[in-house]
């Protein structure tokens, strides 16, 4: 029987042998192909990969941040979750209020010069401890613009409400569940360019049959190696989550993409997790009888039976 993570493993592959070079806004350069799905049930084991190891804190707070409608990067630091730090450290840098060393293109410096590194990581540390302490820092250098959880609990409408896409999509799976309109979209082109980075993931629908609930995703970009992984977990854990607030089982999380590359730097980094062998899935346990989808915490999720390889470090491009 084929590991579930073999599914990854395969389009990794998949990119390496029929990908062709593209340019991209960061710079960096990738391999791409355009159009691919993957599906995980989610029966058979938590999808958190194995190959190399994925922390599920980091995917957990994030999706907790998504849920309340957060945009501010300071619950992030608070969970200590760094993954959304360069948008918003980006804007900081660039800024007249910045008065430290030159930071442009610190993402790809720092990767060829080890003293830059140094550098950067010192300003990061600085930036870190002002969004943590400084209430207007944070607020206005630690908001990332209408991202995610701004459209997913607040979509703004014409006549000035706002929609709460979550909520009303639970709503909609607890009263009718064969619905063919159980949909929340992350891509508001009104807003778009307001946003530190516009939705990758951008759209996603759940299904219910038997009993289940399944959900959708369509990634309109996609970073293999270092985001993918992430939006696997998070959306199988959303999928979870959902499920657990009404009282169904969990069926599958299909993964659809748009743009699917591999950064130029990550190709050693993609060899290395392709040479090893998947381990078993972990299991997830939800331990928040009677809270609502927003009311869980951090504390309430928990991973077990987790023995994955050793991670495998690459820069994100920016």
């Amino acid at each position: 029987m084929q590991h579930p993570e073999t599914t990854y493993l395969n389009l990794l592959q998949h990119i390496l042998d029929n990908g062709v070079k593209k340019e991209d806004r960061t710079g960096t350069g990738t391999i791409s192909i355009f159009g691919y799905q993957m599906r995980f049930d989610l029966n058979k084991g938590f999808p958190l990969l194995t190959t190399k190891r994925v922390p599920f804190k980091l995917v957990a707070s994030e999706l907790l941040w998504f849920i309340k409608g957060d945009t501010n990067i300071r619950y992030l630091l608070q969970n200590n979750n760094h993954i959304w730090n360069e948008w918003a450290f980006k804007k900081w840098v660039e800024s007249d209020d910045y008065q430290g060393p030159d930071m442009k293109d610190f993402g790809l410096r720092a990767a060829k010069d080890k003293e830059f590194e140094q550098i950067l990581n010192e300003q990061m540390a600085i930036f870190n401890e002002k969004i943590l302490t400084d209430d207007d820092f944070a607020t206005k250098f630690g908001d990332l613009g209408p991202v995610y959880g701004k459209q997913w609990r607040s979509w703004p409408t014409e006549s000035g409400d706002t929609i709460d896409q979550l909520k009303k999509v639970i709503d909609q799976i607890k009263k009718n569940p064969d619905s063919r309109r159980l949909i929340v979209t992350a891509w508001n082109p009104a807003e778009v360019d307001d946003m530190a980075l516009p939705p990758c993931h951008s759209f996603f629908q759940f299904y219910v049959a038997d009993g289940k609930l399944s959900c959708q995703l369509y990634q309109r970009s996609a970073d293999v190696f270092l985001g993918v992984p992430f939006n696997i977990a998070s959306y199988a854990l959303l999928t979870h989550l959902i499920a657990h607030e009404c009282g169904l089982g969990v069926g599958e999380f299909v993964h659809s993409f748009g743009d699917t590359h591999i950064y130029l730097n990550h190709l050693n980094q993609v060899n290395e997790q392709l040479s090893r062998e998947p381990k078993e899935l972990p299991k997830l346990f939800i331990s928040a009888e009677g809270k609502s989808i927003f009311d869980i915490e951090l504390e309430d999720l928990t991973i077990e039976g987790y023995d994955p390889h050793p991670a495998i470090k690459a820069p994100v491009a920016v």
